[in-house]
């Protein structure tokens, strides 16, 4: 098979309604689409990745009167999130209806599900009759792509077609939340909007939810090693980190430092401005960087502990999780 990368609305459609996947833009990262109501066609998301059948999916939507089709219960609360944040990098983890195969949700009751704010993905689920499951269009574990190269790049061969929308503004994945019994907020994964932006709006604290099974987690971006380079990268205070590695070929991903005794052209700062949002728009990219300088290790420090810097913090300490001594 030959990927075709364009911006053709029209022939993703014709792919997609003939059940194959189809790599799309969002906000957050690069998606690889399938018909959610199709098992076959979902069966081939997990083909394409090497995924784990056992990890859920992402339903992406075109607008939220269309939740009530997939969904038993949308919470107030809810409702008050997707006007402010929808569309936008807000997934919402909610009771499903039988609609919703149980391949896209592993089995579980609840389906995560989003309107992405990407124009060309708008306008395509606009065009269809079914929403679509969508996890990151990258081979399963390793770091997600925000641009279609990075896309064509894992997946050439593997897919027919990768619809180009530019690169991503946010760079990183989506918050998931979901809700207790009492329909307070739960935070499953950090992302794009972040904690204090949901407790400032319902003027109430988010929980983070605990992880019920490494083995069978709840939602996206839950499995403890993912969005991993395949050189080892380690998170910690790189003056420290540097010493373990005297003779080692490095590479630094940094907020705003540059590092003695490290080549200048090995070292990413993410941030000149010591801007999160820059710095999360541009993590992805320069994983992928270090990656393929061919150096023995990445050194990463980690980022403030707030907003968008703690799902840079996620993203990182995922990325290194077979790494931990």
């Amino acid at each position: 098979m030959h990927t075709i990368t364009g911006n053709d609305i029209e022939a993703a459609k014709t792919w997609l309604m003939n059940g194959d996947v189809v790599g799309i833009p969002t906000e957050t990262v690069y998606g690889l689409a399938a018909n959610a109501l199709n098992e076959d066609a979902v069966l081939k998301i997990f083909e394409a990745k090497n995924r784990p059948s056992f990890n859920p999916l992402i339903v992406h939507i075109a607008n939220w009167r269309q939740a009530k089709e997939y969904v038993e219960h949308v919470p107030e609360k809810a409702k008050r999130l997707a006007v402010a944040f929808t569309p936008g990098p807000l997934t919402f983890l909610l009771q499903k209806r039988n609609t919703i195969p149980d391949l896209v949700t592993a089995g579980s009751d609840k389906v995560a599900i989003r309107i992405p704010n990407h124009p060309l993905t708008l306008a395509l689920l606009d065009e269809l009759d079914f929403p679509l499951a969508a996890p990151s269009a990258n081979p399963f574990g390793y770091i997600s792509p925000v641009t279609a190269q990075h896309v064509l790049e894992g997946l050439d061969g593997k897919i027919p077609y990768i619809l180009d929308g530019g690169a991503a503004t946010v760079g990183l994945e989506s918050t998931i939340i979901g809700f207790d019994e009492n329909e307070n907020v739960l935070l499953y994964r950090s992302g794009g909007i972040s904690a204090e932006q949901i407790e400032e709006l319902l003027k109430e604290k988010v929980t983070v939810a605990k992880l019920a099974s490494e083995e069978h987690p709840e939602t996206a971006g839950q499995l403890k090693s993912h969005y991993a380079p395949h050189t080892a990268l380690y998170v910690g205070d790189i003056d420290e980190l540097k010493k373990h590695f005297e003779g080692k070929r490095i590479a630094t991903i940094s907020f705003t430092e540059q590092f003695e005794g490290i080549d200048e052209a090995r070292q990413f700062i993410l941030s000149n401005n010591a801007d999160l949002d820059e710095a999360a728009k541009n993590l992805f990219t320069v994983l992928r960087l270090t990656d393929k300088l061919k150096v023995d290790v990445i050194l990463a420090e980690r980022f403030p502990d707030e907003g968008i810097g703690r799902a840079i913090n996620d993203r990182l300490g995922k990325a290194q999780a077979e790494n931990k001594s």
